[in-house]
């Protein structure tokens, strides 16, 4: 059922408005029509009321009714009496009616031993003539309305008499426009409404939406230009939301230049040092001792690059570029083939697709490297599934265990306690590599094969 459910914010809006409108409506057609009932009620109780009383006063003095002049056909509206109740045994009674009808009675000095209203259908020489007199309704009759065809019988035996008056009433039908002008009003008052609902959200939501894709290019490349930037709009509570964005935004900025410049210093203040270092061992005579300095200025070197490139991928100087994904990881593969390691290059597809190509080829060598390390061999792929490019390395050796995983890919963790790099390096590459599959839009996952061994497996959108 959520599926069907709108997602915007403006589609529950108007949602929720329309189901308002139509719980609204709901309740005032039903006033409407409980209304109506109403009125049809008062008319038919008033009627009999006053033929009952009028008819009475015209009695003779015998208690008979007095009869219409010579030659006038009996109406429905004409008094009559009888020995015994009109009641029959099919006949549904009008409680309600009769106890109004009661009181109308009383108010107006009729007493009267019992009362009976009840609804039948109009019959015989009786319903003939009504009809060919009264041209209104027979108009209605023309028009097939279901209740034309129905009166209503009020018997009553007035106090200390064995007779009984009755009057009849006949059922006015419902005006046939009373739901379709409902109808009508119901359209108009959605148009009209959610028309101008929709104008206020479209005003609100609009830059909202600009909002959220600035959001999300800034949290994907931080180096983005003050120029595209969302400008203030809409509603006040809109306007303040956007601008301290922007005041965020050029605050954060502002720290990552401070952090680059920060780095820079950094990088060249540790390097330039080091290189001197490397140059004066060279007059150290005992080799072994010279080869395990040299060792160690080229792993502080190296830690420092892999520190700072963690540092700096957040905010890429290169632009993407259109590369072909496989031809990139091949190349890489030869360098490793270069240098005598086992790296085999498996199924591959071409994939053309825009990259950082300086780094996604870091990201690629670390994670071979990885695999080399620690399983003595590693076997990369690229495929495509869907709208992702996949780039698989699995190797044969002895996994994470699987609550270590997620520990694995944060900086400074590996499964070695030491830092020694020939058996585990420092615990930043893949760190470094899921930042730059991250920086792509993509992911990086590490996960166990059944056969033995890890797979790194990175994931981007094509």
């Amino acid at each position: 059922m959520r599926r069907f459910l709108p997602k915007s914010l403006q589609g529950q809006m108007l949602l929720a408005v329309a189901l308002a409108l139509l719980v609204a409506q709901g309740i005032g057609a039903g006033l409407a029509l409980r209304a109506q009932n109403e009125r049809e009620s008062n008319a038919i109780v008033h009627a009999l009321a006053f033929r009952l009383i009028g008819g009475r006063m015209l009695r003779d003095a015998d208690g008979q009714e007095l009869m219409p002049p010579r030659g006038r056909r009996p109406r429905i509206a004409r008094l009559i009496s009888a020995p015994v109740s009109p009641l029959r045994a099919d006949d549904l009674r009008e409680t309600r009616i009769e106890k109004r009808l009661e009181e109308i009675l009383a108010d107006q000095g009729v007493a009267v031993d019992e009362v009976q209203v009840f609804e039948r259908a109009i019959d015989g020489e009786l319903a003939r003539r009504f009809r060919a007199e009264n041209e209104r309704l027979a108009e209605l009759r023309r028009q097939h309305h279901p209740l034309h065809d129905r009166m209503i019988v009020a018997a009553a035996r007035m106090e200390g008499e064995d007779t009984w008056l009755i009057a009849r009433a006949w059922r006015e039908p419902r005006e046939p426009g009373f739901l379709r002008t409902l109808l009508a009003q119901t359209i108009l008052i959605y148009v009209f409404l959610m028309g101008v609902i929709a104008l206020i959200l479209r005003r609100i939501t609009k830059p909202l939406a600009q909002l959220t894709r600035r959001v999300g290019a800034f949290a994907a490349n931080p180096a983005l230009s003050a120029e595209g930037r969302v400008e203030p709009q809409g509603p006040l509570d809109t306007r303040s939301l956007i601008a301290a964005h922007n005041a965020m935004e050029a605050r954060i900025g502002a720290l990552l230049d401070e952090k680059d410049v920060m780095l820079g210093a950094i990088g060249h203040d540790l390097k330039t040092p080091l290189a001197a270092l490397r140059v004066r061992i060279e007059s150290v005579d005992d080799d072994a001792e010279r080869q395990k300095m040299a060792g160690t200025i080229e792993d502080i070197t190296r830690t420092l690059d892999d520190i700072l490139s963690l540092a700096r991928v957040g905010r890429p100087s290169d632009a993407l570029e259109t590369t072909e994904l496989s031809a990139l990881v091949a190349s890489v593969i030869e360098e490793f083939e270069d240098v005598g390691e086992p790296v085999e290059l498996g199924e591959t597809e071409r994939i053309v697709m825009p990259l950082r190509a300086t780094w996604l080829r870091r990201a690629v060598r670390n994670l071979t490297s990885n695999a080399l390390r620690y399983a003595g061999s590693a076997c990369v792929t690229v495929q495509r599934e869907g709208r992702n490019a996949v780039i698989r390395v699995s190797d044969e050796g002895p996994g994470i265990p699987p609550g270590e995983i997620a520990r694995m890919l944060e900086p400074f963790e590996r499964g070695d306690p030491s830092r020694n790099r020939g058996t585990g390096g420092a615990g930043i590459g893949l760190t470094l590599a899921r930042a730059i599959a991250e920086q792509h839009g993509g992911t990086l996952t590490l996960t166990n094969r059944k056969e033995g061994g890890l797979l790194a497996e990175i994931r981007l959108p094509v």
